[in-house]
C-alpha cells in the first residue's frame, strides 16, 4: 500500500513546532491521502452501511452475542487485522489506514467501543511488545476474533495513578507461574474479551504486563457496568482469584510495565482523534438536516442567526481538530521514513516514532474531546426539547461523548504530558525550549516572522512568543519544580495546544487554498485564530500573574497585550457564510 512516505517532508522532534517554522508543504492533511488509503475509507463505509447500523439498536440495547457477530463479520474484510503483520494472518495497514478506519468507526460509540478496544489496546500490546512465540500463538486468533482482546490496567484505587496498581504477581516456587491477584476495572470488552493484557506488580513492586487468558482458572468479570453512555459496549470488572500464568506469558521485560502501558496509550489518544471528528461530522450532519427542516416563526430555523454560529463552530472546531490529528500522523509516519533501518524495524520503529510525539498525541485527545463535547452539546441545543428526548440521535451521542474526556487517560492527566513531557526533553538537553523561552524573555529572540503583511502567520508567530514568554516567566519561578504547579501547568498545556491547532489549521487551510479549494477552511481559519489567541491570552496572563506580582509583572502584562494584538474580522458574517454552505451541502464540507 502506498504511504506518506512516499512524499518527503520535513522532519522534526516532538513539540519542537513552538521554536521552527513550517510551512504549508510540510504537513500532511487529509487531502494528501492516497486512492488506496480512500478506497479503504469507501470499504468501511460499506460495512458501516450493510452491516452496523442495521444492528445499532440491538447492540445498543446489550442483546447477547450481536455485537460480536458483526465484529466477526469485519474479519473477512481485514478490519480486525489491520494492524497484525502478515506473518500472523493481518494485513499490515499502515497508520493512515488506521486512522481512516478509526474515523468511520468513531460514528457509533457503543460498535466503536467493541472494534477499537479489540483492534487497537486490546491487540498492539502483543504487535509492539510480544515476543515471537506470543505472536504467533495469539495474533492470529484476534485477526480472527477467535480470541477477543482486552487491557486490563485501570485499579478501583489507582485510576489515574497507573503506576499505582496493587494487583500483585508472584513467582512460584518451581519458578514456572506467576500467581496473580488483584482487580481491574471499566475493562472495555470485559464482559466478553478472551485474552486480557493484564499489569500487576511483581513481588508487590516490579509493575509487569502479562497475558492472560480467560480460561486461566481463578480469572473472572464483574457484571455489565450501568453506563451514563456507550451503553452497547461491554465494560466490566476483571478479578484474578490465585491466576496462575505461565511465565512465557510475561509481556515485554519485568519491571518495564510501564514501558507497554504508556506507550500503548499515546496510540489510543492518537486514534481516538479521527474518531471523534468522525462521530462530531455525523451530529454535525445529523444537526444541518433539522435545522432545514424544522421551522419556527414561519422560517427553517437553519435561517436564524443564533443557529447559523452554532453550526458554523462546530464545523470550525472540526477542522481544527482534523488538520492537528492529520498533521501528528505525517509527523510519525515522516519519522519511521528517517529512522536508520538498522536501529529499528516493523512495529518498533513506528512505537518509537509515536513516542516522539506523545505530548501532540496528548493534544490531540484533549482537543478532540472537548471539541465533541461541544457539537454535541449546541447539537442538542439546536434540537431543543427534542434533543432532550431519546429518540433522537442527539440524545444519545450527548451522553456517548462524555466518555472521551476519561478514556486513554484523563484530560487532565494529558494536559500533563502537554507540557511536561518538552520539559523533561529540554531539561536533558534534547531539545531547546528553555533556551528559547528565555531568548523570549530576555528580548533576545531573532527577529524574523511576526513582521510580514501577512496577519494570520503573524498571529501564528505572535502566539508561539507568548508561549515562549509564558513558559519562561514560568520556568523562571518555579524552576526544576514547574511540573507540580498543576493550575499553572494546565494553562500553559493549553497554550501549547492552541499554538499547534492554529499553525495548523492555518498551514492545512493555505494548503488548500493553493489548490484551489477551502473556501470554508480560509473563513474557518480566519475566526479560529484570533479567538485562539484570545484564549491564549487569557491562560498567559492568569500564569504571568501567578508568578510574580512586581513591576516585572506589569512589563510582561504589557508584552503580553502586544503579540496578542491584532485587528478583528467581521466574525458574525464569515460565520454566516460557512454555514450557508454547510446548509446547503448538509454536512461538513470544506
Amino acid at each position: 500500500m502506498t504511504t506518506l512516505t512516499d512524499i518527503p517532508r520535513k522532519t522534526t522532534k516532538g513539540t519542537a513546532f513552538l521554536i521552527e517554522e513550517s510551512t504549508p508543504q510540510d504537513i500532511f492533511t487529509p487531502e494528501d491521502l492516497s486512492e488506496e488509503h480512500l478506497a479503504v475509507g469507501h470499504m468501511v463505509d460499506e460495512f458501516w452501511a450493510n452491516e452496523v447500523e442495521p444492528n445499532l439498536p440491538a447492540i445498543r440495547e446489550k442483546k447477547p452475542g450481536v455485537a460480536m457477530a458483526v465484529l466477526r463479520k469485519s474479519v473477512d474484510l481485514g478490519l480486525t487485522g489491520m494492524a497484525i503483520p502478515e506473518e500472523y494472518g493481518g494485513m499490515a495497514m499502515d497508520l493512515p489506514s488506521l486512522m481512516v478506519t478509526a474515523e468511520r468507526m468513531g460514528r457509533d460509540g457503543s460498535y466503536g467501543g467493541w472494534h477499537s478496544a479489540h483492534t487497537g489496546i486490546g491487540t498492539l500490546p502483543i504487535v509492539y511488545f510480544g515476543n515471537e512465540q506470543q505472536k504467533r500463538k495469539y495474533l492470529p486468533k484476534l485477526a480472527k476474533v477467535e480470541m477477543l482482546a482486552a487491557y486490563a490496567l485501570t485499579e478501583p484505587l489507582a485510576g489515574s495513578d497507573a503506576l499505582a496498581a496493587r494487583t500483585r504477581a508472584d513467582l512460584t516456587p518451581d519458578g514456572k507461574h506467576y500467581v496473580l491477584n488483584g482487580q481491574k476495572m471499566w475493562i472495555t470488552n470485559g464482559g466478553a474479551a478472551d485474552l486480557f493484557t493484564v499489569f500487576a506488580k511483581v513481588g508487590g513492586e516490579k509493575f509487569t504486563a502479562f497475558l492472560v487468558e480467560r480460561s486461566f482458572p481463578g480469572v473472572s468479570s464483574g457484571a455489565e457496568e450501568h453506563k451514563m453512555g456507550i451503553t452497547g459496549s461491554s465494560t466490566t470488572a476483571v478479578y484474578l482469584d490465585n491466576v496462575r500464568v505461565p511465565v512465557e506469558n510475561v509481556l515485554g521485560e519485568i519491571g518495564r510495565g510501564h514501558v507497554i502501558a504508556f506507550n500503548i496509550l499515546n496510540i489510543g489518544r492518537l486514534k481516538l482523534g479521527p474518531a471523534l471528528v468522525g462521530a462530531a461530522k455525523n451530529v454535525l450532519a445529523i444537526c444541518l438536516k433539522y435545522a432545514k427542516q424544522r421551522k419556527a416563526f414561519g422560517s427553517a430555523i437553519a435561517e436564524f442567526g443564533a443557529i447559523q454560529h452554532k453550526l458554523a463552530e462546530m464545523a470550525v472546531r472540526i477542522f481544527v481538530a482534523e488538520s492537528m490529528a492529520w498533521r501528528v500522523v505525517g509527523l510519525i509516519e515522516n519519522q519511521m521514513h528517517v529512522a536508520s533501518p538498522e536501529s529499528a524495524e516493523g512495529s518498533s520503529q513506528e512505537l518509537k516514532a509515536i513516542e516522539e510525539f506523545a505530548a501532540e498525541c496528548s493534544m490531540i485527545k484533549v482537543y478532540a474531546a472537548e471539541m465533541l463535547d461541544y457539537v454535541v452539546d449546541e447539537g442538542v441545543q439546536i434540537h431543543g426539547g427534542y434533543g432532550y428526548h431519546q429518540d433522537y440521535a442527539v440524545e444519545r451521542a450527548y451522553r456517548d461523548s462524555r466518555i472521551n474526556r476519561l478514556f486513554e487517560g484523563t484530560s487532565e492527566i494529558n494536559r500533563l504530558v502537554i507540557t511536561g513531557m518538552p520539559l523533561k526533553r529540554a531539561a536533558r538537553g534534547q531539545l531547546p525550549l528553555l533556551e528559547a523561552a528565555r531568548a523570549v524573555l530576555h528580548h533576545n529572540e531573532p527577529q524574523t516572522g511576526g513582521e510580514s503583511a501577512d496577519a494570520e502567520l503573524n498571529l501564528v508567530y505572535d502566539a508561539k512568543r507568548i508561549a515562549l514568554l509564558t513558559l519562561g516567566v514560568g520556568h523562571q519561578k518555579f524552576g526544576a519544580q514547574l511540573e507540580r504547579q498543576q493550575e499553572i501547568i494546565m494553562n500553559l498545556s493549553d497554550i501549547i495546544m492552541e499554538v499547534f491547532a492554529m499553525e495548523s489549521s492555518l498551514l492545512r487551510s493555505r494548503k488548500l487554498a493553493a489548490a484551489g479549494s477551502g473556501v470554508n477552511a480560509a473563513d474557518a481559519c480566519a475566526v479560529y485564530l484570533r479567538d485562539a489567541i484570545a484564549r491564549i491570552e487569557l491562560s498567559s496572563r492568569t500564569v504571568l500573574s501567578a508568578c510574580d506580582q512586581s513591576e516585572e509583572l506589569r512589563q510582561n502584562l504589557s508584552r503580553l497585550r502586544q503579540y496578542a494584538s491584532h485587528d478583528p474580522v467581521n466574525a458574525i458574517a464569515i460565520r454566516r457564510q460557512i454555514a450557508g454552505r454547510l446548509v446547503s451541502a448538509e454536512r461538513y464540507t470544506l
